[in-house]
């Protein structure tokens, strides 16, 4: 390579460089160059592949980003960018790869989605309401009640609270996959503490930076306002105080994000040595020992670590007595505590039934084919058919839990069948849905990988989608397992405006 084609490439990334050093901790706001500039041939094109196809080929488009990944991936390390995770009882800090080239989502396509995560999740909520409350599903035999309370997820201690304007999922995070038959699947929802809206919002910034022709010349969305859609559900449900996010520290997984989000709501960033609570409120000292009443808190711990007074006796990371205070209606937690029952991998399956029992509409978007060996039926067609279908413990997350029968060997698979048989509510059984394999790049070689989608969507005054989304992709050939935690990388995801002609 030459000098001056060295040059060419490094003096983009060094301008975003000397941007973010002069930024404190990584916030670029008062910098807003237009997303939505002039239209483009690519744009007349018919669907998002051709358009890709054609951004990427452009002098000043998506090329120019491309080139940069690796330069775009040493920012993120330099900036923290990373997630742990422990193996070995060791903990590791990672990055977590990121490729240039977007998933593309047109404007068409995004609304058929907004409208189908609106429904799932206004369900959702629904159904959580009413699973603490007079329970009408289970009375009205929709959902088999030993199910639903057996279910690692749902939490005795949460019955009849009703939390601040009745939201208990504020933040979800819906995981789904675009099937090669052009339909999107449903293959998670995520109700606890879902994670992974920072990694595309910082990924944008570095590449509106490294690379603003790409941004200035394409229609695409702008995802700046997560931080801002963020705050306003949170001020929602506020009871009356500052806002904090609560992390367990600096050893979690995602603690990048903690602090990220934390910096871009204005919220303070706190540990549990920072709350305490007192006369039933709860409150946030500062290192000058100010005190300050907390009035919504985005808890980043799970319920069994939340308060040691009510669940886990052993919590060194909770704040004793806060249920107690949520209890009386005096703070509001993000996302409530006890959210765990919907999103069991169990429950999963009968989702498509809270649609039409508590809003009376067909579902706009399908889950993945899904069975249960809790029942019969289903049972017997799971040991059948066991390998060639993917099985998933419903108490495990992050890609862990996931097992392929195709990849077992007849001994392993016979194991198996003895323990669906004998523990047949631990697990449910999927069909492998064929989604589309997106490109990436490796070295300098494209090549085709799962991905997956990420979708958040948040619920306050109004239920919303987030105009981006995490797309994460496995690294390995062949592979439909794309969790971080699991050597994934992950995407953007640009989201189109509305072409006007």
């Amino acid at each position: 390579m030459t000098d001056e084609k060295k040059t060419f490439i490094l003096t983009p990334i060094a301008r975003a460089l000397d941007h973010l050093v002069r930024c404190p901790f990584y916030i670029y706001s008062n910098i807003r160059p237009s997303l939505d500039g002039q239209e483009t041939k690519a744009f007349l094109l018919r669907n998002a592949a051709e358009r890709l196809f054609y951004l990427v080929r452009r002098k000043h488009g998506m090329r120019e980003l491309v080139e940069h990944t690796e330069g775009i991936n040493r920012l993120m390390a330099r900036y923290g960018v990373k997630f742990g995770i422990y193996k070995g009882g060791e903990f590791h800090e990672q990055l977590f790869p990121f490729d240039a080239i977007p998933r593309v989502i047109t404007h068409d396509d995004f609304q058929q989605l907004e409208k189908g995560l609106i429904q799932r999740v206004d369900a959702l909520n629904l159904f959580l309401n009413d699973i603490y409350g007079d329970k009408k599903i289970i009375k009205d035999g929709v959902i088999p009640e030993e199910f639903v309370f057996i279910s690692s997820g749902y939490l005795p201690q949460c019955e009849g609270i009703t939390p601040p304007k009745n939201i208990y999922s504020h933040i979800s995070g819906i995981d789904l996959v675009l099937g090669k038959d052009g339909e999107w699947y449903i293959l998670e929802d995520n109700l606890r503490i879902p994670s992974g809206a920072s990694y595309p919002m910082i990924a944008r910034e570095i590449c509106r930076r490294v690379s603003p022709a790409t941004f200035s010349n394409n229609s695409v969305v702008d995802n700046r306002n997560y931080a801002a859609m963020l705050r306003q559900t949170m001020d929602w449900v506020n009871t009356g105080g500052i806002p904090v996010i609560m992390t367990p520290g600096r050893y979690n997984a995602a603690y990048f994000e903690h602090s990220y989000l934390a910096e871009r709501t204005g919220s303070e960033l706190a540990t549990c040595t920072d709350l305490f609570v007192e006369n039933n409120y709860l409150y946030y000292k500062d290192y000058r020992e100010k005190k300050q009443k907390v009035g919504v808190i985005y808890r980043r711990i799970s319920d069994e670590y939340l308060d040691p007074m009510t669940f886990n006796p052993e919590s060194l990371i909770g704040i004793p007595n806060i249920m107690d205070v949520y209890r009386s209606g005096n703070v509001a937690i993000v996302n409530a505590p006890g959210n765990g029952v919907a999103d069991d991998k169990g429950i999963y399956y009968f989702v498509p039934k809270m649609i039409r029992y508590y809003l009376d509409q067909e579902p706009v978007l399908k889950n993945a084919p899904t069975y249960l060996p809790f029942y019969d039926e289903d049972r017997k067609y799971v040991l059948d058919n066991l390998e060639k279908l993917v099985i998933k413990d419903v108490a495990e997350a992050g890609g862990y839990g996931v097992i392929f029968g195709n990849e077992l060997s007849s001994e392993k698979l016979s194991e198996m069948k003895r323990l669906i048989e004998k523990e047949s509510r631990r697990f449910i059984a999927q069909e492998v849905v064929d989604f589309q394999d997106m490109e990436v790049m490796e070295g300098e070689d494209r090549v085709l990988r799962k991905a997956d989608l990420r979708a958040f969507v948040l619920s306050g005054e109004t239920t919303r989608v987030w105009p981006s989304g995490l797309t994460r992709f496995s690294r390995n050939a062949d592979s439909f397992v794309v969790n971080s935690s699991q050597g994934g990388g992950f995407k953007d995801t640009w989201v189109l405006s509305q072409w006007k002609k």
